[in-house]
């Protein structure tokens, strides 16, 4: 499958605004049960990425999307000033591990709402081994007081998520989500909201 049928696909197989399965509605907020589960960092993770909401630039190729969502603290607490990083490749499968620009890299941290935005591209694929793997995002997500949080999204559509050793996993389920069309203008938008757990104080650290 091309990368344009791909998108168009993806963009049909959106069903419902949230995407969270088991979604109750509580104050005008969207609420899962409150587990954001984790993947893996992979091997091409670098630390102190720019501080940026805009990973594009003049010449880019690819879709443009916006990628968004609300960090919260534990179940329905939002989280203000969580660090949100997030990588991943290029159309072609490669990822930017040297240069001094970190393209497709960036941090940004959340605001009073907990909410957090990077408008970037839809990464393309790369083999791992015999097969290709899915087109994903990946997330390091870290805040005082909470346990740091790694992990990856995939987009509903894609034809190489049954075949990932980690995409597959069923805890990677409420992760695979759909590429939404925003408004009449045709701006594309994939939506990820995040649980953190708070750290455990053990009775050692009380005293």
């Amino acid at each position: 499958m091309n990368r344009k049928n791909f998108l168009i696909q993806s963009s049909l197989a959106v069903c419902s605004i949230s995407v969270f399965g088991n979604v109750h509605q509580e104050k005008d907020k969207f609420l899962s049960d409150c587990e954001t589960t984790n993947d893996i960092l992979g091997p091409f993770y670098r630390p102190k990425a720019p501080m940026t909401q805009d990973l594009t630039f003049e010449g880019l190729e690819g879709s443009r999307v916006e990628i968004k969502g609300t960090v919260y603290s534990d179940c329905d607490e939002v989280l203000e000033d969580a660090l949100v990083e997030i990588w991943h490749c290029n159309t072609e499968g490669d990822y930017d591990n040297k240069s001094k620009d970190f393209l497709h890299r960036a941090r940004w941290v959340t605001n009073k709402k907990g909410e957090y935005s990077f408008k970037t591209i839809l990464p393309g694929k790369y083999l791992n081994g015999s097969s290709y793997r899915p087109a994903h995002v990946h997330f390091r997500i870290t805040a005082e007081n909470h346990q740091e949080l790694i992990s990856q999204i995939y987009f509903k559509g894609d034809p190489h998520i049954n075949d990932d050793p980690w995409a597959s996993q069923s805890k990677a389920e409420q992760r695979i989500l759909p590429i939404q069309l925003e408004d009449t203008n045709g701006n594309l938008t994939v939506r990820f909201n995040i649980f953190l757990k708070k750290k455990t104080v053990s009775k050692k650290d009380k005293k």
